[in-house]
């Protein structure tokens, strides 16, 4: 029995190329950016190169404003590519509905070596064969009904006016084996997979072939890819090898699943990196979340890109599935946010602030809240509290303000009015009019500015408030 082998280079290769093909028929979903992600840094790991490809030959789902979303959200996430739809070279078009002169001469040579056939077969038919076979307690595959007919038959059938598809003629009594670079040797009977469709009724390329022979084409030396295309593998490669064309390495990495263990879907929260992006998480977040998940890495820190490509080891990919953890990703949001630039945090949080607001009360502001944000819907209650009218006290700190005592805001308010939103100068003047110190002197202070008994540090919080404000708020307690 014969058979055939793909086997996963060691280390890794200086002339590496992945690639990540998504199609434009949706969002670019959680599992999709990881597969991006991974690809990216492999290449970059190795020196090599990085390719996009769009599959969009399903024209009927295929659309430009998915496809414009996908490359928005690639480049949000930093993954640049080195070849793609819009960055064309000699292994181009990276679309592959502008790829179908050469699926086109592909199909010719299948031909011409009695390696396909034409499939009269109805959808209702192949339905009725799947339902038999599973009735049977039989794997569901092509029966061959349509394999062994004559040329005169064919022709009957063409003349009828039946479409037909293209199939793949699967030498019997072979075993496909290769070395998956997650899951390792691998090894698959060429009788358990059955003649399959590479071209459409409407003469376009099916994912088995289009997909495979796109890889050999534009030099792809490897493949990391869900697990879910592991069964794919086999058909793929014997593709391949009928055209003589080179066989990529193939990793599939682990699906991602929800914390309940069941597939991540909508039910668990968002799934996009788009709806990531529009809430305000950051890209270092994201991708430092995807890094870990399904793959293990000695850095614990907060990495860059660069940092992962250094660090990526497709020998560490996980072969069980990962689990999405949301609140492990607010840990990576808020270890991101702690690390930003003061100019970058301003304008991650500019639409939180008040319009008009000044460059140097922005500055302060974002500086006294920074340490308390995770998202920047978090900073709106505090520019309210900050640069609106004087907040309420929260029901539980009314008792506190009253035990405080006309002496002690009497003495706040005088300092106030003396040193303006100065906190040590206020607490000072207290401590020498009342005695009191810890939370007894800070409690009611932050209580009658804020309105609340927690939140940013209070002086650099005051700091950032309108002149004249501590004092308005003060007075109306003393």
């Amino acid at each position: 029995m014969t058979g055939m082998d793909s086997t996963a280079p060691a280390g890794f290769d200086r002339n590496a190329v992945t690639r990540f093909a998504p199609s434009p028929t949706g969002e670019l979903h959680l599992g999709n950016a990881r597969t991006a992600l991974f690809n990216y840094l492999l290449a970059r790991r190795a020196g090599g190169r990085f390719l996009l490809r769009i599959e969009d030959t399903d024209a009927q789902r295929s659309q430009e404003s998915h496809l414009a979303a996908v490359l928005a959200d690639l480049r949000w996430l930093g993954l640049d590519w080195d070849a793609g739809p819009d960055r064309e070279d000699d292994r181009g078009p990276y679309r592959q509905s502008q790829r179908g002169a050469l699926y086109g001469r592909l199909f010719e040579a299948l031909e011409r070596q009695n390696a396909v056939y034409p499939c009269f077969c109805s959808p209702l038919e192949l339905e009725a064969a799947r339902r038999a076979q599973l009735g049977s307690g039989k794997p569901p595959r092509y029966a061959g009904t349509c394999r062994e007919l004559s040329e005169e038959q064919r022709r009957g059938k063409r003349t009828q006016g039946l479409p037909a598809t293209m199939r793949f003629r699967v030498p019997a009594g072979r075993r496909i084996e290769f070395v998956d670079l997650v899951h390792g040797p691998q090894s698959f009977l060429s009788d358990d997979i059955g003649d399959f469709v590479i071209r459409r009724a409407d003469g376009t390329a099916a994912f088995f072939f289009s997909n495979a022979v796109d890889d050999a084409s534009m030099g792809v030396t490897q493949v990391l890819r869900g697990e879910d295309h592991l069964a794919n593998t086999p058909r793929q490669l014997l593709i391949l090898e009928a055209l003589g064309l080179r066989l990529p390495s193939y990793g599939h990495v682990s699906l991602i699943l929800g914390p309940d263990g069941a597939p991540l879907s909508k039910r668990h929260g968002a799934t996009s990196v788009r709806e990531y992006r529009e809430s305000g998480y950051r890209r270092e977040a994201l991708c430092n979340h995807l890094f870990r998940l399904g793959h293990s890495s000695g850095e614990h820190g907060l990495l860059d890109l660069e940092s992962m490509a250094r660090a990526f080891d497709p020998t560490h990919l996980g072969r069980a599935a990962a689990h999405f953890d949301a609140q492990q990703l607010r840990v990576w949001q808020k270890e991101a946010v702690h690390h930003l630039p003061a100019d970058e945090a301003r304008r991650w949080l500019a639409p939180e602030l008040p319009a008009g607001l000044g460059e140097a009360a922005a500055s302060a502001f974002v500086a006294a809240i920074l340490p308390n944000v995770v998202l920047p819907e978090d900073a709106r209650p505090w520019a309210q509290i900050v640069f609106g009218p004087p907040p309420a006290v929260a029901a539980e700190g009314e008792e506190t303000i009253r035990n405080a005592g006309e002496r002690y805001f009497a003495a706040a308010t005088h300092a106030a009015a003396q040193s303006g939103n100065d906190l040590p100068a206020i607490a000072s003047a207290v401590r020498a009019a009342t005695g009191k110190k810890g939370a007894e002197l800070y409690m009611p202070l932050r209580l009658a500015l804020t309105g609340r008994s927690h939140g940013p540090e209070l002086a650099p919080l005051l700091k950032a408030m309108p002149a004249g404000a501590a004092h308005a708020r003060l007075a109306r307690f003393a």
